[in-house]
């Protein structure tokens, strides 16, 4: 029976009960795997390379099983692999393609720390690296002969620009060339990368999926072929997630589709009001009709998240926008997103983008992260944050 996309949230991952059993997957901890002989034992071990099962727990548990059949599910790949940050995971992803003597090709609005992998990875180990533009305009162009990889992010980081990811997907398989996602702020509900043409997609489980602030975790999620070419890598560096955090994302993704759609009803209604203030130049929210590809959004995303932008007219200074910030009452301060919680940051959009230059032009950017508090009461709040503007 064909299943809505929600039944499957609430039903894949969990175990077949026979005649009773617990709602959720027990948390399984364990390091040694004990066997009845020999045969048993290495019957496993020449499973285990296709197949989940118990052998070791840095392979995984039961627990871990459960998410990954879960987020795998969701995903529409072949398997999924769980590592201690969602970093760790677009990191053993990179380095399943790329070699010595090899180039990777990234989007220019691909997280930021991920220009620290190819930094301190890539170039050390002679693999070339470049970026494209947000609007594609140089994407063919900047291929090369020997590129190994396409690795993007849609929407982007900190300005949510949307990809034509199928036409990414399309031009990049012409040449044999894989293409990676991150996928942290679809989180396998809002947007789901490998229908769209690509090969692997990654998601910060620290965000969305746990929802609740409290796990840092990563997943990879693959198509079969790339699962051909990376699979073994996450077990040979030695990645592992633990089980009681797994737990915790299992828990928190039972209610991601209600947690999602409410971020997202709350940020559109403020990403609207802001549009009105005589403070903001511009508000950066794919929702919005007059976000930048707008219609890439209409076609792929299923909705929104709680995650906005706030560029300030010019005649504002970055110390205005952190005294904006600092005046903020019901938002924290701090680094992820994702959680119950509204947050705010400054975005360094200049520093987060290589291909493109954001020196001149523009005011300084916050970025909010809208949480399921009283939407009126965080519009008041940001009301009362912009007095400190002219302070």
């Amino acid at each position: 029976m064909k299943q809505n996309k929600q039944t499957k949230l609430i039903h894949s991952g969990r175990q077949e009960i026979k005649t009773s059993g617990p709602i959720n997957p027990p948390v399984m901890r364990a390091s040694t795997i004990v066997f009845d002989s020999i045969k048993s034992w290495r019957d496993v071990r020449d499973r285990r390379a296709t197949e989940r099962v118990l052998s070791y727990g840095a392979r995984g548990t039961e627990t871990a099983f459960a998410l990954e059949a879960l987020v795998t599910e969701l995903e529409g790949g072949h398997r999924a692999q769980l590592f201690p940050t969602g970093l760790a995971a677009i990191a053993v992803t990179i380095m399943g393609y790329a070699r010595s003597g090899g180039h990777v090709l990234f989007a220019d609005s691909v997280y930021e720390p991920v220009r620290k992998i190819a930094s301190a990875f890539l170039e050390p180990n002679n693999i070339a690296y470049s970026f494209f533009k947000t609007d594609c305009s140089d994407f063919e162009q900047k291929i090369q002969q020997n590129t190994q990889l396409i690795f993007v992010e849609s929407p982007g980081s900190l300005l949510y620009e949307m990809l034509d990811l199928p036409e990414i997907c399309r031009i990049a398989h012409e040449r044999n060339i894989p293409v990676g996602v991150d996928n942290t702020w679809g989180s396998a509900w809002l947007y789901n990368p490998l229908e769209l043409g690509a090969d692997v997609s990654v998601i910060a489980a620290t965000k969305y999926l746990c929802g609740h602030s409290d796990v840092m975790m990563g997943i990879m999620v693959a198509n079969e072929k790339a699962w051909e070419k990376i699979g073994a890598l996450p077990e040979a560096l030695g990645q592992a997630s633990s089980p009681d955090d797994a737990a915790l994302v299992l828990r928190g993704m039972r209610t991601l589709g209600q947690r999602i759609a409410a971020h997202g009803k709350s940020a559109l209604t403020i990403a609207q009001w802001l549009e009105t203030r005589p403070e903001v130049e511009k508000v950066w929210f794919p929702e919005l009709p007059n976000h930048p590809r707008h219609d890439l959004w209409k076609r792929d995303c299923k909705g929104s998240n709680g995650l906005l932008t706030i560029e300030f007219k010019q005649e504002f200074t970055t110390k205005q926008s952190e005294q904006f910030i600092d005046a903020l009452e019901l938002f924290g301060i701090g680094a992820s997103w994702g959680g119950f919680e509204s947050l705010a940051l400054p975005a360094n959009v200049v520093g987060a983008r290589t291909a493109s230059d954001w020196r001149e032009g523009h005011g300084p950017f916050v970025r909010l992260h809208i949480g399921l508090e009283a939407t009126d009461d965080l519009i008041a709040d940001i009301t009362q944050a912009f007095s400190a503007l002219n302070q």
